[in-house]
């Protein structure tokens, strides 16, 4: 049946086809992420003189981090048995299937390398000023997923429903962009925030306010979302909302232990 009265969403993915190569909205999106998260980091660095020369290997170790620990996530949290089972269908990253809370873990333990390397950086300090980035390209991402008519939402009934007609004709919660309006607004916060403080602000509380903000986000808007697999189906909560339990909660430690507030004698 058709949906009448709502948005009606089917592009293709594809922005720009050159015949051997395309450019694809999700790809440009991707891209955007790192570029503005490369200038930003640049501004940060430049702000608290850090040196530049860094920024470059920096964001090796980022995309790298992002691309292996999303698609590990995605292929050991939600397709386990099939994956394990066709091992070599991981490395086709081209087939799609990449997920957030892989990118985070791949991302944490990508820096940590990089700190190892690098000396003079503190693990929980860069990773703090990498969290605003982050936030920023969350963002984008779940906007290219948008284009990309993917991680859908429930059926719904909202004026601002949104027709998916490549996968049919249900009016749906647009979460991706539920989810994309709110990581930009988190990203707005937290670089407000640091700016305002000239970078003065401790890195446990921005870091912790990043877990805490974009994790309670993902749990809550987890909600409005068609799960991603099976067997979510038999779960109490998504698995999407699983993972973000114990990062809320470190972030929650975080942000409250390392109060700004002068000790009493």
């Amino acid at each position: 049946m058709q949906a009448i009265g709502y948005i009606t969403w089917g592009p293709s993915p594809i922005l720009l086809d050159l015949g051997l190569l395309q450019i694809r909205y999700y790809g440009l999106f991707f891209a955007l992420a790192f570029l503005l998260g490369f200038y930003l980091m640049q501004k940060m660095f430049k702000l608290e003189d850090k040196p530049q020369e860094v920024l470059d290997p920096l964001l090796t170790y980022m995309v790298v981090g992002t691309l292996i620990g999303a698609r590990l996530g995605h292929c050991l949290f939600y397709e386990a048995d099939y994956y394990l089972s066709n091992p070599i269908e991981i490395i086709k990253f081209w087939k799609g299937g990449l997920a957030s809370h892989g990118a985070s873990i791949g991302i944490l333990t990508s820096i940590w390398f990089f700190v190892k390397k690098f000396k003079g950086f503190s693990y929980i300090w860069l990773l703090s000023r990498l969290s605003i980035v982050v936030a920023l390209g969350g963002g984008f991402i779940r906007t290219g997923n948008f284009f990309n008519s993917e991680i859908f939402g429930t059926p719904s009934q909202f004026p601002w429903s949104v027709v998916f007609t490549k996968i049919d004709f249900l009016p749906r919660h647009p979460t991706q962009l539920y989810e994309a309006i709110s990581y930009f607004l988190i990203f707005s916060l937290l670089s407000w925030a640091y700016f305002k403080s000239k970078g003065k602000i401790k890195p446990q509380k921005l870091l912790g306010a990043f877990f805490f903000l974009v994790f309670s986000a993902r749990f809550l808007l987890e909600y409005t979302k068609e799960p991603q697999a099976a067997f979510e189906m038999n779960l109490p909560l998504h698995m999407g909302q699983l993972l973000s339990i114990p990062l809320v909660l470190l972030g929650l430690y975080l942000f409250t232990m390392f109060s700004d507030a002068p000790k009493r004698s």
